[in-house]
């Protein structure tokens, strides 16, 4: 689990590096930041399922195709130390809001 989960952050460290010297060169690859924000959901997926969609009547929450401003409050909240969660004030804290913002919108687009 931990090979895994170590596996998964050294793919978003290196897409969102990516990312970030796409940017430095003054444009944006839009390719790179669905990779990006692909590679940051991937975190989201073991408890909320991949690309949200939890599994029917398990006890985690289906992100896909929730409102963004919903989501983005709840991630916030959560970060600020607010809702009720079991892990998610821990795990929200590791992202930016920027990153948050980010989540929102791919599980705001996934249907």
């Amino acid at each position: 689990m931990v090979r895994k989960v170590r596996a998964v952050f050294a793919a978003v460290v290196l897409v969102g590096a990516a990312t970030v010297q796409a940017q430095g060169s003054g444009s944006v690859d839009p390719r790179a930041e669905r990779l990006y924000a692909r590679a940051l959901a991937a975190t989201c997926a073991h408890c909320h399922g991949t690309d949200g969609r939890a599994v029917e009547g398990g006890s985690s929450i289906r992100l896909a195709g929730q409102s963004r401003e919903h989501l983005l409050r709840q991630l916030i909240d959560f970060r600020s130390g607010g809702g009720k969660a079991t892990v998610m004030h821990q795990l929200s804290r590791g992202y930016s809001v920027e990153q948050l913002e980010k989540l929102a919108d791919y599980f705001a687009a996934q249907k």
